[in-house]
């Protein structure tokens, strides 16, 4: 599984990548939480709003900070 935070930088998606690498040690999934910073290729997933949550290519989530618990009912979907 890959999951990307897609994000600038700012203080809510740092907070998003930092809930997601904890939501994946939480759930003990194989996964690779990845930092995406770049904004030509955040804009290749259409998200208007930051922070954005991408699970295997999908985007699940944009413009929210989530709770640890969101983000696993986001994964184990």
């Amino acid at each position: 599984m890959e999951i990307k935070v897609l994000g600038t930088g700012c203080a809510g998606c740092k907070a998003l990548y930092e809930t997601t690498k904890q939501a994946v040690a939480e759930l003990g999934v194989d996964a690779t939480v990845i930092k995406e910073e770049d904004m030509m290729k955040i804009m290749s997933y259409n998200v208007m709003r930051l922070p954005g949550l991408v699970v295997d290519g999908k985007v699940v989530s944009s413009g929210k900070k989530l709770s640890i618990s969101e983000v696993k009912e986001l994964i184990t979907k």
